[in-house]
């Protein structure tokens, strides 16, 4: 990603910590990236532009953690706790994650339609940003899949295949049922792993 395009996207992730994104104004996210209003709106087209390649900058990086935490362990119960946890974390600390994992925005958040819209840009990231934006139900899928993907080995049959994904997606919806309502001692770690242990992963 060119350094202006991530520099006016921090700038704009910055103002909308600070107050809603009705209030974010361009000319000011232009001048925190220091560069010109007419360089943020080449780069984005509008400010429904900016916010959907801020919406889909936020998705990524959350996936990019699923990738670290499933690839930080070797055993199985391991990763699932480890994406568990980023999981909770990467919601707690970032607005944008959070909305996209519960599907509640409020009204302090930018509201992009999550269908694609029409892109006359020449930038191919902001082509990507103005295709289809993921829903909770996308995340669950694309994060079951991943953690399947790496965890069944060559040749797994069939029925154990299905039973790794019921518990990746356990996992999965345990983290996000943290996520809306924060455990108490133990945290989600705890919670994952018994749950697994039940699964017999």
């Amino acid at each position: 990603m060119p350094a202006a395009r991530e520099s006016l996207l921090d700038a704009a992730y910055t103002a909308l910590v600070r107050r809603p994104w009705s209030a974010v104004r361009m000319v000011d996210v232009a001048a925190a990236a220091g560069v010109s209003r007419q360089t943020l709106y080449n780069e984005f087209g509008s400010k429904d532009g900016l916010a959907r390649a801020l919406v889909r900058r936020e998705a990524d990086g959350y996936l990019a953690g699923v990738e670290r935490a499933l690839a930080g362990h070797s055993d199985p119960r391991d990763r699932l706790t480890a994406t568990a946890e980023w999981t909770t974390s990467a919601a707690r600390d970032n607005v944008l994650v959070r909305a996209m994992l519960t599907g509640c925005w409020s009204e302090r958040l930018p509201a992009p339609a999550f269908s694609a819209v029409p892109s006359s840009s020449a930038v191919p990231a902001q082509r990507r940003a103005d295709g289809p934006l993921p829903t909770p139900g996308d995340f669950v899928a694309l994060v079951r899949d991943r953690a399947v993907s790496l965890l069944a080995g060559p040749g797994t049959a069939r029925s154990d295949s299905a039973d790794l994904a019921r518990s990746c997606e356990l996992a999965v919806r345990l983290a996000l049922s943290c996520v809306a309502a924060p455990p108490g001692d133990g945290g989600v770690a705890d919670l994952v792993l018994s749950a697994l242990q039940r699964q017999e992963v």
